[in-house]
């Protein structure tokens, strides 16, 4: 039987999953030794510029979320000893395929009404079998429970599970403000479809540090 997760949130409701719980600050993610453990770099001045595309997978420190409806890079950011840069997500796009305007980046807080957990099992899906004898009617036209062409149930995620899920997507953003390099976390551009199917990718930095472009898939 399929279950079918609601996650039509609403953008002001996504917003008050954090508000109610102490603001939680962007740590992004674990900086690796060299931007040569990505496998993407450029320079921007005096900056290197590290990436690899997660694609709707949003890796984080508790374990893997996903989204459909967005997908990110991992991006990180080296400099010379001491150096400190004013980083903003805002200063990064994303051009998916030739000739195509770039994708603007979009805040973490966006991503959290299209986020799923892999790990998490809805209560009716505990592992527990169905009993066939046990089928129910779930609509007025008498068809039953796991029934070809019946409507699936909607299981809705529950806010502290959300909650969590958003949680864990602010901690792996990419910290902004003016901050000591190295800094590394993610970056999000709105996108619904199969990144495989698309003939290129071009990571674009146009920020404090000057302009770069990473070719984060190409044909």
């Amino acid at each position: 039987m399929r279950i079918f997760i609601r996650t039509g949130v609403a953008a002001l409701f996504a917003a008050t999953l954090l508000c109610a719980q102490p603001p939680t600050e962007s740590k992004g993610m674990p900086i690796r030794a060299t931007p040569a453990d990505y496998q993407f770099q450029a320079q921007a001045g005096t900056v290197t510029i590290a990436a690899e595309l997660t694609g709707h997978s949003l890796p984080t420190a508790d374990g893997p979320l996903t989204t459909e409806d967005f997908i990110a890079v991992e991006v990180a950011l080296f400099g010379p000893s001491g150096a400190r840069l004013l980083i903003s997500s805002g200063d990064f796009s994303l051009r998916l395929n030739p000739k195509k305007s770039p994708l603007p980046s979009h805040p973490f807080g966006a991503v959290f009404s299209s986020l799923k957990d892999p790990e998490w099992v809805p209560p009716e899906t505990d592992g527990k079998s169905a009993d066939p004898r046990s089928k129910t009617s779930v609509n007025s036209g008498g068809k039953e429970k796991g029934e070809a062409g019946s409507t699936p149930p909607v299981v809705k995620i529950p806010v502290p599970v959300m909650r969590a899920m958003a949680q864990r997507v602010q901690k792996a953003a990419l910290p902004e403000g003016d901050r000591a390099l190295p800094q590394a976390g993610l970056v999000f551009f709105g996108y619904h479809g199969k990144t495989t199917n698309l003939q290129s990718i071009e990571l674009i930095y146009d920020g404090p540090a000057g302009k770069a472009v990473l070719q984060l898939h190409r044909p």
